[in-house]
């Protein structure tokens, strides 16, 4: 009888066959890098009736990028069926509320080919007192799952127009988030790597609460002050969180933080909120139809901040928290 003949690993195959699951605007930009890298990439929307749209016309036009999306970017109807397929990686750029609905999909199917999720945020789990990360959500589902997180500054439209971007890969096997980073990488999109995957989610999400409150200095100086200091809260609670204080100072702290400082929807709310502004009045007058990330992060773990940090070590933090729980003008004091 002859030798059964192993099968190759999926990082060592040429083409990668790829899923994205979300068809948002940061799911839609991520494709045009993976498929400029020679990979099969399909994309798949379960809610968004508008996305779907997009993707699945002719064109591929996409209402939220503004760009027609590559012609050899493939729509597929989102089911479990499409799950069950053989890909070598599966990319979660849902929205923070969609990750306990794909989690629980992924469970069923015990998945455990890598997973890259795109997704930022912080989970409070009220029944145990706990801040999640996103990877900790997805393995309290179903802890079998290999996962990777890719942060950093990146706008998904400078990303669909093939703007120089860095962002980074974080895995506690720094040999996985490399064979990812081959998988995704191109001359304009260039991939860091960490084993910090706590570190880098921690930032990654609290820096939209910092992002506004930079936003709200009604002055280059009064900015630029609020910008330091924030980096120091934004180590003292990386560090609580048991993430390295180092990954502060990289591209899923300070490199995410000058992006959404420099304009955004996080900033351009803080810019309100520093004229005088209640967040209710300025999101009802000024930004109607508009997701402030750090707005619905604010409300999800203040419950647990509010208890559980040392108020002394996060003031800048603190003030927001007030300002948005209690729909209070903001008063910062340096």
């Amino acid at each position: 009888m002859g030798r059964k003949k192993k099968k190759t690993p999926w990082y060592r195959l040429k083409m990668k066959k790829i899923l994205v699951i979300g068809g948002g605007a940061m799911g839609s930009a991520f494709t045009i890098p993976c498929l400029e890298n020679k990979n099969k990439v399909t994309i798949t929307e379960p809610y968004s009736k508008a996305f779907i749209k997009d993707l699945s016309s002719k064109n591929k036009f996409h209402s939220s990028l503004k760009i027609n999306l590559p012609k050899s970017l493939k729509f597929r109807k989102f089911s479990t069926d499409l799950l069950r397929e053989k890909f070598d990686l599966i990319v979660i750029a849902l929205s923070l509320s969609g990750i306990d609905f794909i989690s629980k999909e992924l469970k069923k199917l015990k998945f455990k080919n890598p997973i890259l999720v795109l997704t930022k945020g912080l989970k409070y789990e009220k029944k145990n007192n706990k801040i999640l990360t996103i990877s900790e959500q997805l393995k309290k589902n179903y802890n079998g799952m290999n996962i990777s997180v890719l942060k950093g500054p990146c706008l998904a439209k400078e990303l669909a127009r093939k703007n120089h971007t860095s962002v980074i890969v974080a895995n506690k096997n720094i040999k996985i988030a490399k064979q990812i980073g081959k998988m995704i990488s191109t001359k304009y999109y260039v991939i860091e790597f960490s084993n910090d995957v706590i570190g880098v989610e921690v930032c990654s999400a609290i820096k939209n609460i910092y992002a506004m409150i930079i936003g709200a200095g009604q002055s280059l100086n009064m900015s630029s002050s609020l910008f330091q200091k924030s980096i120091i809260e934004m180590k003292y609670l990386t560090k609580y969180f048991k993430g390295k204080e180092v990954t502060t100072l990289g591209l899923a702290g300070v490199g995410d933080l000058y992006v959404s400082a420099s304009g955004g929807r996080n900033s351009k709310m803080g810019s309100y909120l520093g004229k005088g502004f209640t967040f209710k009045k300025a999101k009802k007058k000024f930004m109607p139809k508009d997701t402030v990330e750090g707005e619905q992060l604010a409300r999800e773990i203040a419950p647990y901040i509010l208890k559980k940090i040392n108020k002394k070590k996060i003031p800048l933090m603190l003030n927001l928290l007030k300002t948005i729980l209690k729909n209070k003008k903001l008063n910062i004091r340096l």
